[in-house]
């Protein structure tokens, strides 16, 4: 089973670039979670129709937003991080409006596991969504994906909007304490590595040189200037199961790549 996860960074504008049917037709996923759709189900014309469509927009429009593609029918589909979660780490909404109502999470359930995935708030230039991410959103997440590990294993994957360590991005240095890498935003990331979920791409891969999102600045993509910042994470119990996990850097169509992992079923 192939799994791919990819920021479209708008859906419509992929669309309209036609990279995202001939991508679908060349990789073929069970199931594709986007991030960043930027639009309503409907609002772009998807032809796949052996695909099962299940979306979390936005309601602001043209903004944010998920969505999850799958050629099975899941058990179940949940949008959103359950209310009493969110209650509990006293995530609501801050300046820049309220990550709830954002679109930004999607919970699907297999047979065998659930597919998550997640469009993570960025933490803003001025680092003033930083409170938000490290105190609230962060660990609600990680409570939601440890609560429904509880009932079977977790495959959770999208735009985490951090550079877990200085491997991860072309100038650690140049960046460290900025937004994508401050010591708070790696910290959340350290902590779901501590609750027991593995960052499947390091399973096979060591070392720097593999990045998932390039600035359009001074032709960043073309120089591998980039950051990795979008994952595939699986609870521990699948680590044998995972028989592959790739950046495909080679597909355009967005300032993300997709990411893919390669399961046993």
């Amino acid at each position: 089973m192939r799994i791919i996860s990819w920021n479209v960074n708008g859906i419509r504008a992929v669309m309209r670039k036609d990279t995202f049917v001939p991508f679908i037709d060349k990789y073929q996923p069970d199931i594709l979670c986007l991030q960043e759709t930027k639009a309503q189900q409907g609002q772009a014309e998807i032809d796949l129709p052996e695909y099962e469509e299940y979306w979390n927009s936005a309601e602001k429009k043209g903004y944010s937003g998920t969505a999850i593609f799958s050629k099975t029918k899941p058990i179940s589909v949940t949008n959103g991080i359950p209310d009493k979660i969110c209650a509990k780490f006293g995530l609501t909404a801050d300046e820049y409006g309220d990550p709830r109502t954002e679109g930004r999470v999607i919970a699907a359930e297999f047979g065998d596991f659930y597919v998550v995935t997640v469009y993570t708030p960025n933490a803003k230039e001025d680092l003033s969504r930083i409170p938000l991410r490290h105190k609230q959103w962060d660990p609600a997440f990680l409570a939601y994906c440890k609560e429904l590990e509880k009932n079977k294993p977790v495959i959770f994957c999208g735009d985490l909007n951090v550079a877990h360590t200085p491997d991860d991005l072309a100038r650690p240095k140049e960046n460290e304490g900025l937004k994508g890498f401050t010591k708070e935003e790696c910290e959340g990331f350290d902590n779901m590595i501590s609750a027991g979920f593995l960052d499947s791409f390091r399973l096979f891969n060591k070392g720097n040189g593999f990045y998932t999102w390039w600035s359009h600045w001074a032709h960043a993509r073309e120089r591998n200037v980039g950051w990795r910042i979008d994952y595939v994470l699986v609870s521990k119990v699948l680590k044998s199961k995972v028989k592959k996990a790739e950046i495909l850097d080679q597909v355009m169509g967005s300032d993300h790549c997709p990411v893919s992992i390669e399961i046993e079923e």
